[in-house]
């Protein structure tokens, strides 16, 4: 279905300016001070009531129509990266080491271009527009909640989306089950007795007990995970030593990771299997092991009864050759599941065609593709239509 069909050419080029201007100005989790102004003035000229500063730098506009007393939440976020932008192109960022390599520029148009959409188009019920702060590992979705979304804004469904290159332009991937993996992290200090290096029998070595643990940290996922059940667990940071003294055996090492899963049951489990490899290592050498496990987000998984409204919804929006029911989960994390895991929810993908070269997730070369805006508008308005009907 071709752009005109779904949004005119001026509409497009007015969103896709506020996207540009967006990107240009990127601001870290909970710094959103400038976005969040943007989408709040907007989200009041347009008619609607406006709440903002939840939980931290979040906005909720609301629009309310009808008689109708179901109430949904439509969630984009708005933060971007600590990073460098390498795109080269007019409206790159103008922050030096911050960039949007994710797209939430243009998760938050779609979403402020639905709820300008929306004012003059029936339903019954309520809207609630969330923008949320800080969805990159700053726990956005989870301050919102402490702040009380759920009870200043109580809602029967939720529904995310999230930008996919090389899934085909304008198609909506809406599968139910799981869609991201919980995000955690672990973190583990052996500690032994440092020694000189030529003398290891005078101390407790907590470099070979780490190395060790190392060799059997990846039979978790390998020897102990059901093999049907997704997992995934990485060592990503070491620290021991000094490369000035490399006849010091240290006291310490410290060893930190992730941890990834598509059910409460499995992350359980791999919280206990690491611990338990660790201090069993750190038995066997003598040494102690302090070991920490950090759960901070949980996984994004689909609930059958809004699947079936967002699967609805696309095909209404964008006709039955862009809707897709089945698609590959994604071993990253989102905190929408802060959402998910408290009121029914989809979260869904929408496609953006070709991408630049390497312009994929968190690169430097990612740019949102703005073709997508109409499908992404259109999809939202069709949510609260099918929803709220």
């Amino acid at each position: 279905m071709p752009d005109t069909a779904l949004m005119d050419a001026s509409t497009l080029a007015e969103l896709t300016e506020l996207r540009r201007d967006l990107h240009a100005h990127p601001e870290l989790g909970f710094e959103e001070h400038r976005t969040a102004g943007i989408v709040a003035e907007r989200l009041r000229a347009a008619g609607l009531e406006v709440e903002t500063g939840i939980g931290g730098t979040g906005v909720v506009g609301t629009l309310r129509k009808g008689s109708g007393n179901r109430a949904i939440a439509l969630r984009a976020d708005m933060d971007a990266l600590a990073m460098p932008e390498e795109t080269g192109l007019p409206y790159a960022s103008k922050v030096a080491g911050k960039m949007h390599a994710c797209g939430h520029d243009g998760h938050t148009t779609m979403l402020l271009g639905a709820a300008e959409a929306m004012v003059d188009r029936d339903f019954s019920g309520t809207v609630h527009f969330v923008f949320q702060p800080a969805e990159e590992g700053r726990g956005g979705g989870k301050a919102m909640m402490e702040d009380g979304f759920l009870d200043r804004f109580p809602v029967d469904a939720a529904y995310g989306l999230h930008n996919m290159p090389g899934l085909d332009l304008g198609v909506v991937a809406a599968v139910e089950g799981p869609q991201l993996a919980s995000s955690d992290s672990w973190k583990i200090d052996f500690r032994g007795i440092g020694s000189h290096g030529a003398k290891p029998h005078q101390g407790r070595d907590a470099v070979t007990a780490a190395g060790v643990f190392l060799s059997q940290l990846h039979s978790i996922v390998a020897r102990e995970v059901d093999p049907l059940e997704p997992a995934v667990v990485s060592a990503c940071a070491l620290e021991a030593g000094d490369f000035a003294a490399l006849n010091v055996i240290p006291d310490v090492v410290r060893i930190g990771g992730t941890a990834r899963a598509y059910s409460a049951e499995v992350r359980d489990q791999l919280d206990e299997a690491i611990g338990r490899h660790a201090k069993g290592v750190a038995a066997g050498f003598g040494i102690e092991a302090d070991y920490t496990f950090i759960r901070r987000i949980p996984p994004v998984v689909n609930a059958p009864a809004p699947t079936a409204i967002a699967q609805q919804a696309a095909v209404a929006a964008l006709g039955a050759e862009r809707m897709r029911t089945q698609f590959p989960p994604s071993t990253a994390g989102d905190d929408f599941a802060e959402f998910g895991t408290r009121i029914p929810g989809a979260y869904v993908w929408l496609g953006m065609g070709e991408t630049r070269e390497n312009g994929q997730h968190h690169n430097t070369n990612y740019d949102f593709n703005d073709a997508c805006i109409p499908h992404g508008v259109a999809y939202w308005c069709a949510v609260i239509a099918e929803e709220l009907k």
